[in-house]
């Protein structure tokens, strides 16, 4: 064999691994540009290289812009979808007309790598969910193409939002703020599990979840879009399994009043008044008791849509409002806490009044 032979270096090549191979080009593409790296071990247990400082992550999808949002609103540099109209009092100005570019979802608008080359990201957080049944290679294609490290982030629960808040935390330089944003999370959690842990399946508040100005889009009990149902201790009485992740199942009326819920859940503003007119359901329980909870929903959903961290809030309101007996809330003074440390914004009384509405808490 000659010494100018390519075989032995073809062999050493076959021994390295795609990941391994991406994060050796990654490191060796970081250096070429004089920024300093390092590797992590991101939440799907992928070793990445990234800068030594990470200055400007970029959220690929909802629930991680929401992420950086709480750990430090100088993070986010653009948007995956526009904000609820009329949160802006409720964001730092610095969020204000934010470029809305899009996600790596598989769904709904995409980001492009032209995009992504005009805001310059050096990390891209990706969502790793259990739910999904995108390709990962999928998800990279557009960061892969621009240059930029993906680190995937571990949301498929509110459980999951602790760890996930540390773990960003460490990555971009805010350790102490990560864990205290967990920290939250872990109690609120605690509390309710506490005041709802024991109640019988049989003796459980039944509960319909309208997602649309109709009513009639749902999510099964098993779906991570209706999760803090269960998590507050109520019975969702679409008992299914998810036919997508994107959800909203539609189902008929005809159903809906033989489930007779005794609480309705209404995620879209402009459901409640449109049911105020229409005497199928102001026949049923959830009606004739009045109890039925509009979901607050400034900056962000408290319950979903997308999912966040605000339902740590958001458990709180629904176990109180579901079983007032068993946990005893003052919501205003939880809520004030709540924006107070999540966003850095003391609520006006004029705030509180417009955010809780008929929150029904």
């Amino acid at each position: 064999m000659s010494a100018t032979s390519p075989q032995p270096l073809a062999r050493r090549r076959s021994w390295l691994s795609p990941a391994r191979l991406l994060l050796l080009t990654t490191l060796a593409l970081l250096a070429s540009s004089g920024v300093a790296a390092r590797e992590v071990t991101d939440m799907a247990g992928r070793v990445v290289a990234v800068p030594e400082q990470v200055t400007r992550p970029f959220g690929a999808a909802p629930p991680l812009t929401a992420l950086l949002l709480a750990i430090d609103p100088s993070l986010v540099s653009a948007l995956n979808m526009p904000f609820t109209p009329g949160s802006e009092a409720f964001l730092p100005p610095a969020l204000h007309g934010l470029p809305v570019v899009g996600s790596a979802m598989g769904h709904g608008r995409q980001v492009n790598p032209e995009v992504l080359l005009k805001l310059q990201p050096d990390v891209a957080l990706a969502w790793q969910n259990a739910f999904s049944d995108l390709d990962p290679a999928g998800i990279e294609a557009p960061f892969r193409k621009a240059g930029i490290p993906v680190v995937y982030v571990k949301l498929d629960t509110l459980a999951d939002w602790p760890p996930a808040f540390e773990f960003v935390g460490r990555l971009v330089g805010r350790e102490a703020r990560g864990k205290e944003l967990a920290d939250y999370i872990r109690r609120a959690l605690a509390r309710v599990e506490g005041a709802v842990a024991g109640i019988p399946e049989a003796e459980r508040v039944r509960v319909y979840y309208a997602e649309s100005p109709d009513g009639l889009a749902t999510d099964c009990h098993t779906s991570f879009h209706s999760e803090p149902i269960a998590l507050a201790g109520g019975y969702n009485v679409y008992r299914c399994q998810p036919r997508s992740m994107v959800g909203q199942e539609r189902v008929g009326m005809e159903q809906v009043v033989l489930w007779d819920p005794q609480v309705v859940i209404a995620q879209d503003p402009l459901f409640i008044d449109n049911a105020s007119v229409d005497e199928r359901w102001e026949g049923l329980s959830a009606f004739r008791h009045q109890r039925v909870l509009d979901v607050p929903r400034r900056p962000l959903n408290w319950l979903d849509r997308p999912p966040s961290f605000m339902r740590a809030l958001g458990i709180q309101w629904l176990a109180a409002a579901l079983y007032p007996d068993r946990l005893a809330l003052d919501l205003p003074a939880e809520t004030r806490t709540f924006y107070r440390l999540f966003f850095g914004l003391e609520l006006s009384d004029a705030q509180l009044a417009e955010l809780l509405g008929r929150a029904g808490g």
